[in-house]
């Protein structure tokens, strides 16, 4: 049986904080954000993007960037309003979503942007 690692994420420590499966890894390069995007339409989910400031990321409420892109199936257009959403909010953390209409829930939702830490 392998051992289990404590991932030293503290509440008292807003730099250490993990907020979901991708923060354990390394923040995600350009190719990365196109993978998951293009994994994400390849589905027929609707993308959206989402941000918000660090201190408040544990919150469940994050500003909408722009409605979702519904029935969006360019890569780029997803990328490019990413971006936008990361240029326009630096110090935010920035979010792509899948919403599953089908189920309508959501499919997918990840941090592909980090912003600064507290």
């Amino acid at each position: 049986m392998s051992e289990v690692i404590d991932y030293k994420s503290r509440v008292s420590d807003p730099s250490s904080r993990k907020f979901e499966t991708f923060s354990y890894l390394p923040a995600m390069t350009a190719k990365d954000i196109k993978k998951q995007v293009e994994y994400l339409i390849s589905k027929g989910w609707n993308p959206a993007i989402e941000h918000t400031e660090p201190e408040y990321l544990m919150d469940s409420y994050w500003y909408m960037w722009k409605l979702p892109m519904f029935g969006e199936t360019d890569v780029d257009r997803v990328l490019a309003e990413a971006e936008a959403c990361h240029k326009a909010n630096p110090d935010n953390h920035v979010r792509l979503i899948g919403y599953n209409n089908f189920n309508q829930s959501q499919g997918t939702a990840m941090v592909i942007y980090r912003g600064k830490t507290i």
